[in-house]
């Protein structure tokens, strides 16, 4: 065989010669077409990538229009709101659906932040000032808040929380409140792509249900953990919500954690863990611990979760929070605020309340200025006692303070939040 396919290759040369051409040419024909379908699909996906860009660079420039926007409609001041509906969501817990009175406009907000309500409540001798967390994102026509009656202290003879019985108790459908324009700097920035955990306890739940809330509406695809705890189904607010919002978004995952179910609970169904909201559940089920952290809830709650989160080496920048209260403010804040309140002196130091002419001298055992205020009857005013409505601002005549944690109302130069903030030294303040 070999003989033979010699002697045809002698005696053919010019057909061999005409075979290694058309083999060339259809080798390079290959190659062209092989480099075209490369060059094609190359196309397919930079254009893909380049409309994926366009998209996200549209959607952050509607961001910073409605920023803009908002700066320009926030009113000064009240403003008067209409209570349209007053929904009933578990036990102790309403939804108010505030419209505007004068049915002009509602300028938008960020995701997280919160209304602040002047409130007339029989037997008190001046307007009640309440902060309350806005439960939805923005709408076009109305604001939502969720407010759960604040019980007294286990133990104490304190009565339940003014401003939440009043909520409860009190308010109803065509009552008219007056309202501050929202604020705060907890909030969701949507123009930040970061997959985010949303992590509340109780009624800490309702920022959250905004930021998700503005998440699935903006269309925005990124990684959602939610994690809620309660103690039982009786306490479980927003649970068809929370069910719906798995169904919306594609890449949302809820958790729900009971610390007490009750026999007719079901595991599986109405909750997935019996225990409390805790990092080490995030160890066990997030992927890494490569997120934005939000956190809502009590003191307790909110100690146990930054502190470990800390030391599971999650940075402090990563994590955002939003607490009740001056004592859940002072256990969340970051380490380096920690340090120096611990390096100041905790005992000894004077503080003069000129306008009472009262010197007191500050104790470790003091929350805040305003807890030393009170215990010596001096009266400054006070709502959120979280650093957020503002109420308890006086001037600073002399000396220096140092607050507990961040704050959302803006303390101007020269004066203080007295609920959030401590002595550095000797301190004269305007009360």
């Amino acid at each position: 065989m070999w003989t033979d396919l010699f002697t045809f290759n002698s005696s053919h040369p010019a057909q061999i010669v005409g075979w290694v051409i058309v083999g060339g040419i259809m080798v390079q024909v290959g190659c062209w077409a092989g480099g075209g379908v490369r060059r094609y699909v190359f196309d397919r996906r930079r254009i893909r990538l380049e409309q994926e860009r366009l998209t996200l660079d549209i959607h952050a420039a509607r961001l910073r229009i409605q920023s803009v926007e908002l700066a320009r409609s926030a009113w000064n001041g009240i403003r008067k709101f209409t209570v349209s509906q007053k929904v009933f969501e578990c036990d102790d817990t309403y939804s108010f659906y505030l419209k505007p009175h004068d049915g002009k406009p509602l300028p938008s907000f960020k995701p997280g932040q919160y209304l602040t309500f002047q409130l007339t409540v029989p037997g008190s001798a001046k307007p009640v000032i309440r902060c309350y967390s806005l439960s939805d994102c923005a709408r076009p026509t109305h604001y939502r808040v969720t407010i759960k009656r604040c019980p007294p202290p286990a133990g104490s003879s304190h009565p339940p929380g003014i401003g939440s019985s009043f909520f409860c108790d009190s308010i109803k459908e065509g009552d008219i409140l007056d309202v501050k324009a929202p604020n705060g700097h907890f909030f969701l920035d949507l123009e930040k792509p970061r997959p985010v955990v949303l992590i509340s306890g109780g009624v800490g739940v309702t920022p959250m249900v905004s930021m998700a809330n503005a998440l699935i509406e903006a269309g925005d695809n990124r990684e959602i953990w939610f994690f809620f705890g309660a103690r039982n189904s009786r306490d479980h607010m927003f649970k068809d919500y929370m069910a719906e919002l798995v169904a919306k978004h594609p890449h949302a995952r809820i958790h729900v954690c009971y610390s007490k179910p009750l026999p007719a609970d079901v595991h599986g169904r109405d909750y997935h863990h019996e225990s409390r909201v805790n990092v080490a559940l995030f160890k066990e089920l997030l992927p890494s611990n490569n997120y934005d952290y939000f956190l809502c809830g009590p003191g307790p709650f909110m100690e146990s979760i930054t502190d470990d989160l800390r030391a599971w080496g999650v940075p402090d920048s990563w994590v955002h929070y939003e607490a009740f209260g001056p004592a859940s403010v002072k256990k969340a804040a970051p380490p380096e605020v920690k340090k120096s309140l611990n390096d100041a002196p905790v005992a000894g130091i004077e503080v003069t309340f000129s306008k009472s002419g009262i010197t007191a001298i500050w104790d470790s055992a003091y929350d805040s200025l305003l807890d030393l205020a009170e215990s010596r009857d001096i009266k400054i005013d006070a709502g959120c006692r979280a650093g957020n409505c503002g109420s308890c601002l006086v001037a600073v005549k002399s000396g220096e303070v140092e607050y507990l944690g961040g704050h959302g109302a803006d303390a101007e130069k020269g004066s203080c939040l007295t609920c959030i903030c401590k002595p550095k030294g000797k301190l004269v303040i305007d009360a």
